[in-house]
Parts: structure tokens; C-alpha cells; sequence
């Protein structure tokens, strides 16, 4: 059997970590979006055909030919005509069925192996509020209908997009009329598929981490960290440093004496960690990172490359490949009316549904000195701010 992954979109509610890569290579728990959705489909499928479209050469450059056994091959979705015209771009890849999942949300693999034993299925899950995803309408085990972002949600249970079909949809795909957004949507084809095929309903036991903002890479990397099982210890942790619980210390990394770190945590490879700093649970540190004196990192990722030297605090919070955390910098990450923190997303004020969110930094960014970032602020790639300088604006 083969899999589908859509990985073509631009996700621009994601900037400002996908204005320098797609965001199927965003990473959580040390891992690529795409990674972990290749290791679950291990032994499952014999091959993979990624959909690619906004910087898919920068896949196609980190997956090559093959994963795991399993074989790689990639089609372009040259114009974004929406899910439903890139599913239809692997029409020529396929025969018989297969899965289709999105290249940028996470599912686990208990979820796929109960979808695949019915010949049609799409995977749901029940949140508190439905109205943010497509509703999946079911009778018993078999869809009825499904709604897009309904105002009146008829059913708790969100379309989590990872379907098992066949070539039957293929066809149903051509017919379909533009959405209002312009674009050929696939819940349309499936909606269609319903009314003539028994599409079985499968509701979520394992995970579904959709990624649809900067925050969502933090919620994500906390299930994961809390699902993962093994921690290796290949790096050198000098006398006088502490690791508490589960910790995982990359080749070539250096834990410095007086460094205190409560797991779960991930550091990467060829990492220098200390001397005398604090991470905290649920942090996931790159290949290539420094973490200075006295710094405090709570919550956090940390992307290849990045430096949280001395004196600094980031807690909640999404620092991108090569960023440079001036020395002394702070991170605000609660609002003093203890409200949630909100966010500029495409224009708009976005509520983050977080108590503690602190800030998303663009690779390659530099912070002055003593810098302070308000929470929910955000710095684009490649942009500096002055020594001091206070972060109450997105710096675009």
C-alpha cells in the first residue's frame, strides 16, 4: 500500500518560522513534522508520494529517495489550487487504496493501523470546540456528511484530514466546483465519496497534533516528549552538573558542572550546555546550540544552530536555527492580568488559548543585548533589534 502526504501549502499562519522553510520541516521533539509522520507509516506502506509545492526542493533535499525501507517519490503542485487538486496530482502514482495524511500535522501509528483495515475510512477526533476544523457527521460507525468550519457544529468530532481511499475519488475530485476560498477542497470529494461508498468513521486513541500556529510546535513537542521512551546519554556531563529524570544529551555535547536539567528534556548533537544554567521540562534543544551561564530555558525549542548565552531567559517559546539571544535578554511570557496571551496572526489578533506564551524568532535573528519581548511578540528571519530595546510589536 502507498501513502499520500500532502506537504505543498504555504503556511503563512505558521510565519514566522515558515517564511524560511515549509513547515513539514518544522521541528518537534528534535524531529521533522514529515519524520515523524514517516517513522509511524514504517512496515505500514512500501512507499511514500509527497506532494510538494512552496520550498519542496528543501524536502526533497532532506528525505532523498527513501526512509526506512520505505520508498520516496515526490509530485509537485505547481499552482495552490487546494487540497483536493493536490491530491489529484498523484493520480498516476496510485492504484488501488491508500492513505492520505497532511505532511504537517502529526498522527500516531495506532490510528493509521485501525484505519487501514476498512476500505474506506477517515480518522476524527473529539475537541471542546469544533468550529476551528472541518465537523465529521456519522451514523453509528459511517460518515454522513461532513461540514467545514461550521458556526453551529452538528457533532464534537473534527476532521483530523487522514483518510484511506481509492481511485474511486479521483474522478469526484474533476467534477468538483471551487469553494468559496477559491480552491478545490478534498472534504468536498469525501463528502461526495459518503454518499456513494460506506466511509468508515475511526475516532483518535492515540495522538493528533495539528500545527497550525507557532504555539501548536509547543503543545506538540510536550505529547511527544511525554510519549517518547528512550533518552540516550552519548554526550560528556561533567562532574557537578545535575540531570533529573528522563534527559537525552547528543553526541559531542557538553553538560557543563552546575548546569540543572529536569527532564523531559532533548539536546541535541555537538551542543555546549552551561556552566550554572537551568532547563526546564519539556524543552528540546537542536544539533549545534549553546546554553550560557545563568540562562533559564523553560518550555521551549530550540532550532540547530542557536545561542541562548548568558543571563537570558526564554520560557515558552520557539527560537529559530541561528538565532543569537543577546546576552541578559528576557522572554515575557504571562500577562500581568494572567489572561491568555495573544498573538498577531495575518493581520488579526489570535488568542493563543495559552496562559504562557513567550515569543516565535525567525532564523537567524539577532538580539541585542538586554533585549525584552512582550509575550506573543514575534521577530522576523534575519532581524535585530538594539541593545535594550523593548519588543511590544512584531518585528517584521
Amino acid at each position: 500500500m502507498k501513502a499520500i502526504l500532502m506537504c505543498a501549502g504555504k503556511s503563512t499562519r505558521t510565519y514566522p518560522l515558515t517564511l524560511t522553510r515549509p513547515k513539514p520541516l518544522l521541528k518537534v521533539a528534535n524531529r521533522t513534522l514529515l519524520e515523524h509522520n514517516l517513522e509511524q507509516l514504517e512496515g505500514l506502506v512500501d512507499e511514500a508520494v509527497i506532494i510538494i509545492g512552496f520550498m519542496g526542493e528543501k524536502i526533497k533535499e532532506r528525505f532523498g529517495s527513501s526512509f526506512s525501507g520505505i520508498k520516496l517519490s515526490y509530485v509537485e503542485q505547481k499552482e495552490q489550487l487546494g487540497t483536493g487538486h493536490a491530491l489529484l496530482q498523484a493520480e498516476p502514482h496510485v492504484k488501488g487504496k491508500f492513505i492520505v495524511m497532511m505532511g504537517d500535522d502529526i498522527y500516531s501509528r495506532q490510528d493509521i493501523e485501525r484505519c487501514i483495515i476498512h476500505p474506506y475510512c477517515i480518522l476524527g477526533k473529539e475537541v471542546e470546540d469544533p468550529r476551528r476544523f472541518g465537523v465529521i457527521v456519522k451514523d453509528g460507525s459511517r460518515m454522513t456528511g461532513l461540514v467545514e468550519k461550521p458556526e453551529n457544529p452538528p457533532s464534537k468530532l473534527a476532521n483530523t484530514a487522514m483518510y484511506v481511499l481509492d481511485e474511486k475519488v479521483f474522478p469526484i475530485i474533476r467534477g468538483l466546483k471551487k469553494s468559496e476560498r477559491g480552491e478545490y477542497e478534498l472534504t468536498d470529494a469525501v463528502a461526495e465519496l459518503a454518499r456513494k461508498e460506506a466511509v468508515s468513521v475511526e475516532i483518535v486513541k492515540g495522538y493528533w497534533l495539528p500545527i497550525s500556529y507557532p504555539w501548536s510546535l509547543l503543545e506538540a513537542n510536550e505529547m511527544l516528549l511525554k510519549e517518547k521512551k528512550e533518552f540516550k546519554k552519548e554526550g560528556v556531563v561533567e562532574a557537578g552538573a545535575t540531570l533529573k529524570g528522563s534527559v537525552e544529551v547528543g553526541r559531542n555535547s557538553t553538560i557543563k558542572a552546575g548546569s540543572y536539567i529536569e527532564g523531559p528534556v532533548i539536546i541535541g548533537d555537538g551542543c555546549e550546555i552551561g556552566p550554572n544554567c537551568h532547563i526546564r521540562p519539556f524543552t528540546s534543544i537542536g544539533n549545534g546550540c549553546h546554553i550560557g551561564n545563568c540562562a533559564d530555558v523553560k518550555n521551549s525549542i530550540i532550532m540547530d544552530g542557536a545561542k541562548v548565552p548568558h543571563l537570558s531567559y526564554v520560557g515558552d517559546s520557539v527560537i529559530g536555527e541561528n538565532v543569537n539571544v543577546g546576552g541578559g535578554s528576557m522572554v515575557a511570557n504571562l500577562r500581568h492580568d494572567n489572561a491568555n496571551v495573544k498573538s498577531m496572526v495575518n493581520g488579526q489578533l489570535v488568542d493563543t488559548g495559552r496562559r504562557k506564551f513567550g515569543t516565535a524568532i525567525g532564523d537567524g535573528a539577532k538580539l541585542g543585548a538586554a533585549t525584552i519581548i512582550y509575550p506573543g511578540r514575534k521577530v522576523w528571519p534575519g532581524r535585530t533589534t538594539k541593545p535594550g530595546e523593548a519588543v511590544k510589536e512584531d518585528i517584521i
